[in-house]
């Protein structure tokens, strides 16, 4: 039996809605876009959402636009894909790395105080594996010393924590549509924010113009100006015609992710030399990667065992700080955030897909279990 890590749910209503818009005349930044957007807000309890190309270009975007300047620092985690901290780097910030919870693998919010000092401007958490952060502690403490909150939602779309969800209690909270995402386009992503940042961001997203081609184009042409310097990050109507019908089955997705989540788990808990990621009380859980924790000598073992029998799966993450790049450039070394490195030790990502069928699922616990048996 083969089963593949990921495996997108794009139907046929999805290609057809992509159709429509290639047999018409507007295939850039459009009407398609703007609805998706509306939708989208309305999902997430937003007042706006912004289309981009990427959660990184989102992540970019809103640093600007918290003004993040040569000097400043941005609090984060190193337990996350590099991107986070890429983008940081990119809007001229320095990242300043906090360690996470054991339990969950998300930024560890008693840990940034004692990280704040005159340099610091922004704190930027991310919701890893789809568990939300503890954000109303995290906006406790931006509040307290004026720092902006920028959320990384690229797993968390579908989450929710205390009753608040993504971009409740941030500046900005930024989603990803990559190929591996709950609802995607290939590339893509959003920023959920308020209807006046997001005016600013729509600028920043079209190189810094006030005026979009949809704007010049269909109507009477109106002249355009650029009052700030952007970038190239606008989302396209192919694109948003693709995750429309996505977004309307995107708890009907949950669900089926849900269910496999609970299977695994029941699973596997308590299985020697194996450990779950916890799911924290009063959250919804985005289910995006079900990941499993065994000793870090097993570890590459049993990952290849794995792929030898065919069944897909992956590393989610190696610690940003002991990248080649940081470790040049910033002097990281092993030893600086331990509860990351021992995560980023042991981790192994297993299927967790909608279309995931339940003997697949059956197989994968069984050979997972299998190999650690016999290591």
């Amino acid at each position: 039996m083969k089963v593949e890590f990921f495996r997108h749910s794009i139907k046929e209503v999805d290609i057809k809605k992509v159709s429509e818009v290639l047999r018409s005349i507007f295939l850039t930044t459009g009407e398609v876009v703007a609805e998706f957007e509306k939708r989208l807000a309305s999902y997430l309890g937003s007042e706006d959402v912004v289309g981009v190309m990427s959660c990184t270009a989102g992540l970019h975007l809103s640093l600007l636009l918290v003004d993040i300047k040569p000097g400043d620092e941005v609090i984060t985690t190193p337990m996350s894909f590099c991107a986070t901290a890429n983008a940081i780097l990119h809007a001229g910030g320095r990242p300043v790395f906090v360690d996470i919870e054991e339990g969950t693998g998300n930024i560890n919010a008693e840990l940034i105080e004692s990280s704040i000092n005159k340099k610091t401007k922004a704190i930027l958490p991310v919701h890893l594996y789809g568990q939300m952060c503890d954000m109303v502690k995290i906006k406790k403490i931006a509040d307290k010393y004026g720092l902006a909150v920028i959320e990384d939602s690229a797993h968390a779309i579908e989450a929710s924590r205390n009753g608040f969800k993504p971009g409740m209690l941030s500046d900005t909270a930024c989603f990803s549509f990559y190929a591996t995402k709950s609802i995607t386009s290939g590339e893509g992503g959003a920023i959920a924010t308020s209807k006046k940042r997001g005016e600013v961001l729509r600028m920043l997203r079209l190189h810094g113009m006030d005026k979009s081609a949809a704007d010049r184009y269909t109507v009477k042409y109106r002249h355009w100006d650029m009052p700030v310097l952007g970038w190239k990050y606008n989302m396209d109507n192919i694109q948003a015609a693709l995750l429309m019908g996505q977004l309307e089955r995107i708890d009907t997705m949950w669900e089926r992710r849900d269910k496999i989540w609970r299977t695994y788990e029941e699973a596997l808990i308590g299985f020697n030399d194996i450990k779950i990621m916890k799911t924290v009380k009063d959250s919804k859980h985005a289910r995006h990667l079900f990941t499993v924790l065994v000793k870090s000598e097993k570890r590459d073992f049993v990952l290849n065992k794995l792929q030898e029998k065919d069944i897909g799966v992956a590393v989610n993450y190696r610690p940003i700080h002991l990248l080649k790049y940081y470790r040049e450039t910033f002097g990281y070394k092993e030893g600086n955030f331990p509860v990351s490195e021992d995560i980023g030790k042991r981790t192994i990502s297993l299927p967790l897909y909608p279309s995931l069928k339940d003997n697949e699922v059956s197989y994968v616990i069984e050979t997972l279990k299998s190999i650690i048996k016999n290591y």
